[in-house]
Parts: C-alpha cells; sequence; structure tokens
C-alpha cells in the first residue's frame, strides 16, 4: 500500500512540480539573456551601428548565441526601429507645408527607419510596422513617407515615452521562442520578450 501512495504521489504530485520548476528555471535564465541582448543591440543602434550591414547582423547574432537565432531565421526576431516626432519645422525642411492637409504626420510620432534580424514569423513589433514601399533597402524610411503616409505613424508611443519637437527615439525590441523548455504538447511555446528604448 505505501508502494502505492508513493508511486501515486510521485506521479501526480512531485514529478510534475519538478517538471514545472526546471520549465520556469529555464526560461527564467534564457529571460535574463534575452534583457540583456536587447538592451545591448538597442545601446549599439542608438551610438549609429548599422545593423542593415551583413557585419554587424552577424555581431548581433554573435551576442545572441545560446537563443538559437541567426541574421534570417531561427527561433528568434530583433526589430529596431528609430521614431521621430514630426513637428512644423521637419515639415517645411522636407519641403511640405506645416499642415494637418500637406503634412498629415504633423505632431505625430512616426517611423524612419526599420531593420528586421532574425524569423520575423516569430513575433511582430508591438509598435506597428512602417509602409514597406516607403522603405530602401537599409530600412530608412523616405521623407515623403513619413511626413505624409498616415501608415507610418507609431501607435501608442506617446503612451510610453512622451516625445516633443525634434526628438527621436531608438527603439529596440527582441522576441525569441523556447521550443526546447516547452516539453507538454498541451501547452503552446513559450515566447520571451524584451524591449529598450533609448
Amino acid at each position: 500500500m505505501a508502494i502505492m501512495e508513493f508511486a501515486f504521489c510521485l506521479t501526480f504530485f512531485w514529478l510534475p512540480l519538478f517538471l514545472g520548476t526546471a520549465v520556469i528555471g529555464f526560461n527564467l535564465v534564457r529571460a535574463v539573456q534575452v534583457t540583456q541582448v536587447c538592451r545591448d543591440a538597442g545601446h549599439m543602434y542608438a551610438s549609429g551601428i548599422d545593423f542593415s550591414q551583413s557585419t554587424y547582423q552577424n555581431l548581433f547574432v554573435s551576442l545572441a548565441i545560446g537563443l538559437n537565432m541567426s541574421t534570417n531565421g531561427g527561433n528568434g526576431v530583433e526589430i529596431l526601429s528609430t521614431v521621430m516626432y514630426v513637428d512644423s519645422t521637419a515639415c517645411t525642411t522636407g519641403g511640405y507645408q506645416a499642415d494637418s492637409t500637406h503634412c498629415p504626420n504633423l505632431n505625430k510620432i512616426v517611423f524612419t527607419r526599420r531593420i528586421v534580424i532574425g524569423n520575423s514569423s516569430v513575433h511582430s513589433s508591438n509598435l506597428g510596422n512602417p509602409v514597406p514601399a516607403d522603405m530602401d533597402s537599409s530600412g530608412n524610411v523616405s521623407v515623403a513617407g513619413y511626413l505624409t503616409d498616415t501608415g507610418n505613424q507609431v501607435a501608442n508611443f506617446s503612451s510610453i515615452i512622451p516625445l516633443s519637437s525634434g526628438q527621436f527615439a531608438y527603439v529596440s525590441e527582441l522576441f525569441v521562442s523556447s521550443p526546447d523548455t516547452s516539453w507538454a504538447s498541451f501547452l503552446s511555446t513559450p515566447t520571451i520578450a524584451a524591449r529598450s528604448i533609448f
């Protein structure tokens, strides 16, 4: 009888408790790494590193060692964005009258650049996406695009950090799925996310 009680206790209590603790522990370690890599990539991006170049994308992948990332695949995606507050000076400098008719993004926060490294199907940016037709091969949004195309507006950014005239922000978002710590088929694959703004 005692052996049966021990077997039931081990099977239905101790074993799930151990496995759950291990999964949470592994994901906690991975979350710390994701946060650090996201912050490092954002800091480099804000300092002027051009992650549209393959050399720097490879550098990022080497930073993310252990997260199973590659420059165009793997289990994660790094999304780097530059956002700007459009004021009247930006409109007139871009060749548009500073009113909402000629410069529809006046007094709005818009994307001026977007670079994606890794597997873009893992997750999309929580801030939205710039219009692909307005971007060049290096991820820069054209002046006409960010001043006149309302599709380049950033969703709810002012609730995160308010920007004012002439201000930019550099945003790093990292999303990593953890299939190796998803041991139960009825559970979805956990995704770890981090965001840094400079």
